[in-house]
């Protein structure tokens, strides 16, 4: 992340920018924090294979998230300031696009209050196809048969390959 520095860190509007930009390290502090404590409650059990136990790894990604907290927030205060978005294909004159987001939210939601009922190969069928629909595609058939592909291979990968267990509900008998 580039930042560049203001002339006069101390005017009104700058100072309170940033203080909203004091979000992020906070954010980051917070969650470092968090990773440190849940390490802390780690047994050491059968994953401890020599000097490196199973806590190394948790207590490495706290550190430095709380180091990056840190070196961010005294950025922040020493006047340093995030820089707008300037990709070559963003357009930063259009607002946010609500219909999208709530398509794809809904086709989350849905998935969230079904995959209990249904199964997952149904519910994420209705996810992935809900998910296709917000961002443009409009090919009906194509994408309800590419859904459940999707939602039936990765249902296949997760009960046989990573022997994790997700409802198969409706197709019971039948995967």
């Amino acid at each position: 992340m580039t930042s560049s520095r203001t002339a006069d860190p101390a005017s009104a509007p700058g100072r309170r920018q940033g203080l909203s930009e004091l979000l992020v390290p906070v954010l980051l502090l917070g969650i470092g924090l968090a990773v440190l404590v849940d390490a802390s409650g780690l047994e050491e059990g059968l994953g401890r294979s020599g000097p490196v136990g199973p806590k190394a790894i948790p207590y490495a990604i706290g550190a430095a998230l709380v180091a990056a907290a840190l070196w961010l927030a005294v950025d922040v205060l020493r006047g340093g300031r995030g820089e707008q978005e300037s990709g070559e294909d963003v357009d930063l004159s259009h607002g946010s696009d609500w219909r999208t987001l709530g398509v794809l939210f809904g086709a989350l939601l849905v998935n969230t209050l079904l995959i209990e009922r249904v199964g997952w190969p149904v519910s994420g069928a209705v996810l992935f196809f809900g998910s296709a629909y917000a961002l443009g595609s409009r090919r009906v058939v194509r994408d309800v048969v590419l859904s459940f592909a999707l939602s039936i291979g990765s249902w296949y990968l997760f009960v046989l390959g990573l022997d994790i267990e997700l409802p198969v509900g409706l197709l019971n008998g039948i995967l």
